[in-house]
């Protein structure tokens, strides 16, 4: 199943998401929660939208030591049920995404570029990486690369962990992403408005008005 994953803090953003059945999770890194709500303090968010929705929240260890991260990542995992704790590629995370994944945390891995980072991640038991396409698309690098790749490996050796597109920027990016292979992506408010329209949406909404309201309407029988 295609998964969506909504890069927003803001409740009213998120609940209009959700009650849309538009999203399939939140997710709560710092550039979000800074972009967002700067002041707010992130496990306290994180509390916040597990309970306002049941879905699952990538939420981001502030830190890069093995034994830092492992710690951050468990006290982040006891803050929610369904949160995802983000972690990011180096090399000292691998041995802790490991470990984190025996006792049942979920992980996904960020700072992947490329499938061989993708594959030594999964390898090391993430439950998803995410591959972000917009940085790719800014150094011009073929964004969907990576993610194809990836799927062609994932595939052929049964890796199960999910590719997850981060920030398409526009609805055909969006649509590339996918159609490469991604399980998901992660899209801002905007990005996930774009979905919904087309050029030809309104121009069809608006004949859609103009048919109906010419159409009779029907006489009561006396």
């Amino acid at each position: 199943m295609m998964r969506i994953y909504h890069a927003s803090v803001a409740l009213d953003e998120v609940r209009w998401a959700f009650a849309a059945g538009l999203i399939d999770g939140i997710v709560a890194t710092p550039a979000v929660i800074a972009a967002q709500l700067p002041n707010a303090d992130p496990r306290e968010l994180v509390q916040e939208l597990s309970s306002a929705v049941p879905l699952p929240i990538i939420a981001s260890v502030r830190a890069v030591n093995r034994d830092e991260l492992y710690k951050g990542a468990r006290e982040l995992s006891r803050l929610a049920e369904q949160v995802i704790v983000a972690v990011p590629l180096v090399e000292d995370a691998l041995p802790a995404i490991k470990r984190l994944s025996a006792e049942g945390v979920r992980v996904a891995v960020t700072l992947v570029h490329n499938a061989a980072q993708a594959a030594l991640a999964a390898k090391a038991g993430a439950a998803c990486v995410t591959i972000a396409v917009d940085a790719a698309a800014h150094v011009g690098d073929d964004p969907t690369l990576a993610i194809a790749e990836s799927r062609v490996i994932f595939d052929r050796f049964g890796l199960e962990c999910d590719i997850i597109a981060a920030g398409p920027s526009s609805t055909r990016a969006f649509i590339d992403a996918m159609a490469a292979g991604a399980d998901g992506a992660v899209v801002t408010t905007d990005v996930l408005k774009a979905l919904l329209q087309h050029p030809l949406t309104d121009r069809g909404f608006d004949r859609f008005l103009g048919e109906i309201s010419r159409r009779p309407k029907p006489r009561r029988p006396r």
